[in-house]
Parts: C-alpha cells; sequence; structure tokens
C-alpha cells in the first residue's frame, strides 16, 4: 500500500510514476494486500479517493484488510472520502471475512513458546 501511495502523490511530477500508473489503469484485475494497515492523511486519502474512482466500474480489484470498513474512517481521517471510497468500493463486490488464528503465526509458534 506504501508503493501505492507513493506513486499516486508522484503521478504528476515523474514520468515513471505516470507509467506505471497508466499500466495499473488499464488493468482487468488490481489487487491491493493490506489496505488500511497504516492511516492515511487527507492529501492521501484524497488521492486514493480519485484512484479507485477511475478503477471503478472498469477493473476488479481485490481487496484485504485487518480493518473492517467501519473502521476506515478513523484512518483516512475524513468520514466524507471514507463514505465514498466504499460507495465505490462494497457497491458490486463480495466480502469474505476470514476468522481465526493467523497462518502466518500458526507456523512460527516455536519462536513465542
Amino acid at each position: 500500500m506504501d508503493a501505492l501511495v507513493q506513486l499516486l502523490k508522484t503521478e504528476a511530477i515523474s514520468r515513471a510514476s505516470q507509467y506505471k500508473m497508466k499500466r495499473i489503469y488499464r488493468s482487468d484485475l488490481v489487487i491491493m494486500d493490506d489496505l488500511m494497515f497504516m492511516a492515511m492523511d487527507r492529501i492521501e486519502a484524497n488521492l486514493f479517493f480519485q484512484f479507485v474512482n477511475k478503477l471503478y466500474g472498469q477493473t476488479s480489484i481485490i481487496l484485504t484488510s485487518n480493518k473492517g470498513p467501519e473502521e476506515w474512517a478513523e484512518l483516512l481521517g475524513d468520514p466524507a472520502i471514507t463514505t465514498a471510497i466504499l460507495d465505490r468500493i462494497l457497491h458490486k463486490s463480495e466480502i469474505i471475512q476470514l476468522q481465526g488464528d493467523s497462518y502466518r503465526l500458526k507456523h512460527r509458534q516455536t519462536i513465542f513458546s
């Protein structure tokens, strides 16, 4: 997610970022892992909204997050932007919520014992 935010921030001034973002916008599927892992400031949240808005209706999106949608407003810092993002993301989506122990920690129990 950090790499995506960095691309969004530099898209207007960097040819390399423009090229990478053009490839993402042309993709049939975009996968974002660990979404909402870290808080965004208002500028980043606005850029992320613009990104989601450009993908909306033309690209399939898979998101993973350790936070539920109800917690996103706190991390995005703006309830209006959060609502707009969630509106587009959740419009035609399937939500799969996984329960249980972390797969990573399950296999690393010897470290914590």
